[in-house]
This record gives C-alpha cells, structure tokens and sequence, in this order.
C-alpha cells in the first residue's frame, strides 16, 4: 500500500499534482537504477500513469519534466481573479499593491515552504547563534529543502553556499546588498565555503552592452561584493566569461543539465519566445551549473555529492526549479534555496528600481547629501495628507518606504518596534520617519564605501582566482 496516494488526489492543486508526478518519476528511475524487483517497479510505473492522468484531467495539460503550471491563485469562495495577479520572473516583478506583492499566495504558486518559527529556532540551536534579523522579520521568508541542509550539518556532512549578482550597471545600489548580506551571515555561522557568480554572459545576451562592458561591470560589482566583508579563504567570485573557458566540469555539468531540458520546457518556464537568440535558451543551464560540486573540482577535490543551499531572492526560483528537477537526473543532489522577499523601489513597492533611474534607489555611490535628498523627496509616504490627520489616525507601516526600508537596515528590533507603534499611532510624522531612516543609511553607505575603497584590483585577483579553500571536504 505505499504507492497508495495519501490523499483524495482531486483535493490536490495543480502545483501539488506536478510535485506528486515529480516524486514518483524520481522513485520509478531510482527502482530501475537500484534493479528492484518487477512487481515493484509495475507498481511505481501504474501509481506513475495514475498521477500524470490526475495532473491532465486537473490542468488540461500533458505532465512535463521541469514545467510546472502557471496555477492562477484562489481567491476567496474559489474564484479566480487573473487581474490581481502578481508577475513575478527573472526579470520582472510586478504587483498593483501598494504593500508589495502577496508572498503567501507565492508560497503557493511557486511550491515552496514558509520558513516558520520552528524552522528559525532549529537554525539558532544547529548555529547556536541569534537568527539573523532577515530571518526574525520574514525577509527571508521561504524555503526549499533547508531541514536536509540542517539534517546534514546536524550530522557533520559539510555543505557549501551559491549565491550570484547579474551586473547590470557600476554602482549598485542598497536592494543589491541583501543577499550577501544574509549570504555573509550564512557562512560565518555555518564556516562553510561560497562561491558566488557574476553572470556577466547573461547581461550581454539581454542588455544593450558590449561584452567587454559587461566584463567591466562584473569585475567593479565584485568590489562592492568583497567590501560586504566575506573570507577571502573561504570565498571564491567567478565571471562566466572568465571560468567557463577554464572549468572542464563546469562546462561538463552544463552541458548535462541542456539535454534533460527540452526547448518546449524552458520556453514555458521563462517566457522564451522564437525570436530570442539562442544563447538566453541556452543561459539557464548555465545558472544552474553551480549548484552542482563538480563544477569546482579545485575547491571540492572531485567530491560531487556535496549539498549546496542557494540564498536568492525569489525571482530567481524558476531557475533553480528547473535545477531541481534535473538534478536527480544526472547523478547530484538537489540545490536547497532560501528565498528573500523583493526590495522596494523609494516610490513604493508596486513599481520597480531601475539602474538607468537614480532616484529609483539609494546607490552605493551616493553622498550623504543624495541620500538626504532622495529619501525627503521621493520616499513613498504612509502618512497622512495633513498633519492633523496624521495625529488623529496616524500613518501605515505597510506601504511607507522609510519604514520598509528600516526593516532591512535597522538591526535593532526594539527600536524598529518603538517606531511602528509611534508612526502608527500618529506620534512620529513622516518626515520624522524620513530622518531615522536618513541618519541610518549615510553611516551605513558611508561605511562601505570606505571598505570598497580598500579592496584593490590585487585582492579582486586573488577572491577571483581558481583555487583550494581553506576547508577540508
């Protein structure tokens, strides 16, 4: 009875069929490979057939490895309202909230698990270290398979970290810190070896740049990466354009991950169309290469089994669930995410920042004077249209910029607290919000530039080289 399904099949949604007919793809091929016996191979293949009729009666649609659905999200008594869809890819992220975009409907949509309280405490006693303030205040807020990552780590099996930055522009700005803020946390408490990419051949391939421009970019992004303060002993920064012509298993895995993805289904999960060149098809299997141990035979010594657990935001999930997919597939283990929410533009967290907008974001090159001016004028306020409304009901944490942004920033949860309640019984004013906010961005810019200023084209050399880590696999 273990193939039984667990539940009334027509009770499951059309991401969790997908995930069911994924599940039992995967034990079917692993019977085979493990030459179990007949009638139990029979029997995962019929509960296999039986699955992927479920998924086509649900959707409409034949199953397809590494395609989920485009499931539309329920919206109370079980209608359907498309409009008030979020976009939410690679390369766009749209929403018509004012809040931002609705991260328990993308929980859903996208199959993932909400990092919950249980979660966030198994981490502090595995790290015996307070959680990170992402962590506290749902900035990370999901997760794929980081109970295995913990499980391991519990059990003295060693894992390593991948995270990555698409340089688009010179300067980057605050939004582009988080990440490796969070990643930097990660490998202090964990002691764990990261590689992290800069995906200089993506950037070429859809940006109006010259390759060398985007090589250019890459190499000024990994000053700002490096100043962020990672172990130069344990961390290793790669361009594309630089370590794939080096890397034999680098290029072996991508090549791996292209013949298990038909075009079919990367048109499907990224929006490819026919007119797009080949090499944005093909760019995918270059993202997920890293995921993967044996990309990096200097750093693992040929171990290609080891778990890799991916910090992101979470529009870069699609890549890794195609990641996932194949990775059974071709003999490695299935990366782990942790997913951030999006960062929001000054102007509110419906519209989108903009390397070619300054004043879309707080770059890392501004002066405390920019800072000052960006954030007074073009802020998006939660407050009231007078000062006497703003007293008598006070002003909305949920859509005010200067607050949003202090939950990034400001470490100290007491004090962001105090705050909230303050703006939001209509003590604080807006522009009294503006200036904590102001008074803690100009130190904090001010500081890394200073670090940036100290990382020279020697020690970009040196966290860019192909080497051992100081780590024993």
């Amino acid at each position: 009875m273990a193939d039984s399904p667990n539940c009334d099949l027509k009770s499951l949604s059309p991401l969790q069929l997908f995930e069911r007919v994924t599940e039992q793809g995967e034990k079917v091929r692993a019977l085979k490979a493990g030459k179990a016996p007949k009638d139990e191979i029979d029997a995962a293949v019929r509960m296999l057939l039986s699955l992927k009729l479920s998924y086509k009666t649900t959707t409409g649609q034949d199953y397809q490895a590494g395609l989920p659905p485009k499931d539309l999200v329920l919206i109370n008594n079980g209608t359907t309202k498309e409009e008030d869809e979020d976009l939410v890819d690679p390369w766009n992220v749209q929403t018509s909230n004012a809040k931002g975009v609705d991260y328990d409907k993308l929980i859903v949509r996208f199959g993932s698990s909400k990092i919950d309280t249980d979660l966030i405490n198994r981490i502090e006693r595995a790290t015996g270290q307070k959680p990170h303030h992402f962590l506290r205040r749902g900035i990370f807020f999901s997760h794929r398979d980081m109970d295995q990552v913990l499980d391991a780590y519990e059990n003295k099996k060693p894992f390593y970290l991948y995270t990555g930055r698409g340089p688009s522009s010179q300067a980057m700005h605050v939004g582009h810190l988080i990440p490796f803020m969070f990643t930097k946390w990660l490998q202090e408490v964990f002691d764990v070896p990261l590689v992290i990419q800069l995906t200089d051949d993506e950037k070429y391939l859809w940006k109006d740049m010259t390759i060398e421009k985007a090589y250019d970019y890459a190499r000024e992004n990994a000053k700002d990466i490096i100043a962020c303060g990672f172990d130069i002993n344990k961390t290793f920064i790669f361009s594309d354009l630089d370590y794939l012509g080096t890397s034999a298993g680098f290029y072996k895995n991508i090549v791996k991950v292209q013949k298990h993805v038909t075009f079919n289904q990367v048109k499907g999960i990224f929006g490819f169309t026919d007119s797009d060149c080949i090499g944005k098809i093909s760019f995918p299997a270059i993202q997920a290469a890293p995921s993967f141990s044996s990309s990096f035979p200097q750093i693992f010594s040929g171990k290609e089994n080891v778990q890799c657990l991916i910090p992101c935001a979470i529009d870069q999930d699609p890549y890794f669930r195609m990641t996932r997919d194949v990775a059974p597939r071709i003999g490695q283990p299935k990366p782990a995410l942790l997913h951030s929410v999006f960062f929001p533009a000054l102007q509110g967290a419906q519209t989108k920042m903009s390397a070619s907008d300054p004043n879309s974001s707080i770059f890392l090159t501004d002066t405390p004077k920019q800072i000052k001016t960006k954030i007074n004028k073009h802020a998006f306020s939660g407050g009231r249209d007078t000062i006497e409304e703003h007293r008598k009901y006070g002003g909305n944490c949920d859509v005010d910029v200067s607050f949003m942004y202090l939950t990034f920033f400001l470490e100290d949860d007491d004090r962001l607290e105090q705050l909230k309640q303050a703006y939001t019984s209509g003590e604080l004013l807006t522009g009294e919000l503006k200036k904590v906010l102001i008074e803690t961005m100009q130190p904090l810019v001010a500081a890394h530039q200073e670090r940036r200023k100290q990382v020279t084209d020697e020690i970009v050399k040196q966290f860019m080289t192909p080497r051992k880590l100081a780590f024993e696999f």
